[in-house]
């Protein structure tokens, strides 16, 4: 469980967008991987398995209550931006941009559906072969490459990645 968290806390956070949501998403999902580990222990990949679950956990709370946004500090977003990247990479980049383009990129993925949200996230974020994500998300891996590829075409052509965006930059 301890060797998973930092992986789950991250796909947690690309579906939902925040870090402390993300963290009671992943604990849930943990949690209720403990409730069933008799059948988790005999899946054919277990960390599929539990990446389908945390999956199920983040989609479940939008069926409970209505989500609401909560603005951050800027200081606050860049301490996670700084936290989630190697530190060769920061080194190179400005801290405010890194913030900026880590922000617009979570927008533009709050505007595709759930699944399509999850396989880019498990594909691109999570860097899952996309048998890994089919076994994941319990469809084919043609089903996975179709739907990328229809994410992809949609973020191509994102107002939020539009409007954050101007000559590869962040405003």
């Amino acid at each position: 469980m301890s060797a998973r968290w930092p992986n789950l806390v991250r796909l947690a956070y690309g579906l939902t967008g925040d870090q402390w949501l993300a963290e009671d998403v992943a604990q849930t999902a943990l949690a209720s991987v403990y409730a069933a580990w008799w059948r988790v222990r005999r899946a054919d990949d277990p960390d599929a398995y539990v990446r389908r679950i945390l999956i199920n956990t983040s989609n479940r709370r939008f069926r409970r209550r209505r989500v609401s946004e909560h603005l951050q500090e800027p200081q606050q977003l860049a301490d996670r931006a700084l936290a989630d990247r190697p530190l060769a990479d920061c080194m190179l980049a400005d801290p405010a941009d890194l913030v900026g383009q880590r922000a617009v990129l979570l927008a533009a993925l709050r505007e595709l559906p759930a699944r399509q949200r999850a396989i880019v996230l498990l594909r691109y974020w999570a860097d899952l072969s996309d048998a890994q994500v089919a076994a994941t998300l319990g469809c084919s891996a043609g089903t996975v490459r179709s739907q990328a590829s229809r994410a992809l075409a949609k973020l191509r052509v994102s107002a939020a990645l539009a409007d954050g965006l101007v000559d590869g930059e962040t405003r």
